[in-house]
């Protein structure tokens, strides 16, 4: 089985940073394209960031410029390095990842908990 965890989350003021983490760990043979995504109280969840096994990103535009996504693939561990903060980026901050397990002949989807980001004004 597949296990992804997130963390990283917190408080912080706006124009401010924190850097998230997500952790894909079990036994898993490869993980493919890891993908940020984020659910503020009462709007729908919504894609932030996205990262290929190789390399290749791409961002919301709402945080062109501010956020920056990285991936340690040794470590099957992906990064948010979330810059200039601001009261609307606050939500519960979630990671999927596509992974093949050990036992399993195709990639599946699996997500984390979630980490809350909260940023004040």
């Amino acid at each position: 089985q597949v296990q992804v965890v997130e963390s990283g989350g917190g408080l912080v003021q706006a124009g401010g940073s924190l850097r998230l983490s997500c952790v894909a760990s079990g036994s898993i043979i490869s993980v493919g394209t890891m993908t940020w995504h984020r659910q503020a109280p009462g709007k729908q969840r919504e894609l932030v960031a996205v990262i290929t096994s190789a390399g290749s990103t791409n961002y919301a535009d709402s945080v062109k410029g501010r956020f920056t996504i990285s991936r340690d693939n040794a470590r099957n561990t992906m990064y948010l390095q979330m810059n200039s903060l601001k009261p609307e980026d606050t939500a519960v901050y979630y990671c999927d990842a596509d992974a093949q397990a050990l036992g399993v002949k195709s990639f599946q989807n699996y997500w984390g908990q979630g980490t809350q980001v909260t940023v004040s004004s």
